[in-house]
């Protein structure tokens, strides 16, 4: 007969937070919420770290580019999703990549022998209004000229024209050399009152270049989440089948961190290919992997797929139907608590911290809350930025109301099979996901405002001002059905109600 777990499978809503001593230092500007996403060492300490403790799911309505560059800016980390085709994915993630840097390389460029439609098909194409002018056309080539899209009106000059009589010359740019530091640069732009900056070598060739923009970007947005370069940090996802091709794609594009993607990931398939990985790439890549809902399956991910973060959750999406189809799962709570407290047993053990991601099962900001103070080190939502403007689908209104496409990725309409066929192929048999619709929300960046300050609201009010001390030092306790009613606004006549009632 199976082996029967004498536990119940809890879910976030059976538990309440209890208050702690708040101390007067315990204010939110004192309140950190920086998290590790890449295992370390007790010796060590925590290396790379999630300004704030939130990622994108790997799924086509949620992890698009625009998403992923909001998200980064606010200090959080998008997960670009690989149900689609290799290249197609690394042009997302270069995208991202490209989008906001330091010093960015420069993908817009022309030889001085191209027309005015050239300038205007490639400013269509990527978006881009500055555009280096290269004598051979090439990214790396000697630099002539910056052609902008002040430089020339679109639909009243002759586009046949070349480019050279236009675009401004070498002669009158400012430009800096090879080896200047950043801040030089842009101190530079503002004291010459320039848009951007060419960066270029001692024999002339362009390197990069400097955008005013940028710094701006950059001080509108102080938990920015970069990379060495200054450039956004992206990450995206793999399957278990074509993982080798693709990861190298992705790490050419820039990617900061690959995770796989998988509904189970207690398997040897992602353990084999995660020892393919590290042996390819050895520490340069932060990978990650799951999804598991045991102690056993954290243990094995952390200890022979060697994996630097590892996702908590099976079934507990609101469009996830793995449970149902399956019989296959656990209450999200019960999970993390697991796991959490085994990841906890292997610190101790072996002096090694690897960061646990809970995914899926939070249905708003306080099951966030309780998700992290349960054990996660950062959460991974689909929904929540799924009802984001940036995310990638449209506005769609229905009965005097917005709303924003949202499927699975085990759905028909993803057309993800090989994620759930291991080892195998053929057509998808059954679905493990649905396609649905979630109410639109606003922009991402007032969105992750609001949560980051109800959870640092609720460090505070546990005595925290830390996430490491929120795990280790809140007290929790179990809720009956009457205590959730309790807690709601549930003996008062509500105003939009009324106002609903009279309309």
């Amino acid at each position: 007969m199976a082996i029967i777990i004498d536990d119940i499978s809890r879910t976030f809503r059976e538990f309440l937070i209890l208050p702690g001593l708040t101390r007067k230092e315990h204010i939110p500007g004192n309140t950190s919420v920086r998290t590790p996403i890449q295992r370390y060492s007790r010796e060590k300490g925590p290396g790379i770290c999630l300004n704030v403790p939130f990622t994108s799911a790997a799924m086509q309505a949620v992890s698009g580019t625009e998403l992923a560059i909001a998200l980064s800016r606010k200090g959080g980390c998008s997960f670009i999703y690989c149900s689609q085709p290799i290249e197609e994915q690394a042009a997302m993630v270069r995208k991202v990549k490209e989008h906001k840097a330091g010093f960015v390389d420069s993908d817009s460029n022309l030889p001085v022998s191209a027309t005015l439609q050239d300038a205007v098909d490639l400013r269509r194409r990527t978006g881009h209004s500055t555009i280096a002018i290269t004598a051979d056309g090439g990214r790396h080539s000697k630099l002539v000229g910056i052609l902008t899209s002040k430089d020339f009106w679109e639909f009243k000059d002759d586009l046949s024209q070349p480019i050279k009589n236009y675009f401004t010359p070498l002669e009158k740019l400012v430009l800096a050399e090879e080896g200047i530091s950043l801040q030089e640069a842009t101190d530079k732009l503002w004291k010459h009152k320039k848009e951007c900056l060419p960066i270029i070598d001692k024999d002339g060739r362009l390197r990069s270049l400097v955008f005013r923009r940028d710094y701006f970007d950059h001080k509108s947005n102080p938990d920015e989440l970069t990379d060495d370069k200054k450039r956004l940090f992206v990450g995206a996802a793999l399957n278990t089948f074509d993982y080798k091709t693709r990861a190298r794609a992705l790490v050419d594009a820039g990617a900061d961190v690959l995770c796989f993607d998988s509904s189970d990931g207690y398997s040897e398939w992602q353990t084999e290919a995660a020892r393919y990985l590290r042996q390819e790439f050895g520490e340069k890549i932060i990978l990650g992997g799951g999804n598991v809902v045991t102690r056993e399956g954290f243990r094995y991910l952390a200890q022979e797929a060697k994996l630097d973060f590892i996702k908590v959750g099976i079934g507990g999406g609101s469009i996830c139907i793995t449970r149902e189809q399956k019989g296959i799962g656990r209450g999200q709570a019960s999970a993390v608590l697991e796991v959490a407290d085994e990841r906890d047993k292997y610190f101790k053990e072996t002096g090694i911290y690897v960061p646990i991601c809970s995914d899926g099962g939070l249905n708003n900001d306080t099951e966030i809350i309780l998700a992290m103070v349960l054990g996660a080190d950062f959460v991974m939502m689909g929904k929540y930025f799924a009802q984001t403007h940036e995310s990638p689908t449209p506005k769609i209104t229905y009965k005097s109301r917005v709303y924003k496409p949202y499927w699975g990725e085990g759905s028909n309409r993803a057309r993800n099979w090989a994620r759930y066929k291991e080892g195998e192929s053929g057509p998808m048999l059954f679905e493990e996901g649905v396609d649905a619709y979630v109410p639109y929300s606003g922009h991402l960046s007032d969105k992750v405002d609001i949560s980051i300050a109800k959870l640092k609201a609720t460090m505070c009010n546990s005595g925290a001002n830390n996430l490491k001390e929120f795990h280790q030092n809140t007290r929790v306790t179990r809720v009956s059905e009457l205590t959730i009613v309790e807690g709601g606004a549930s003996t008062v006549e509500q105003l939009d109600r009324i106002y609903t009632e009279r309309e």
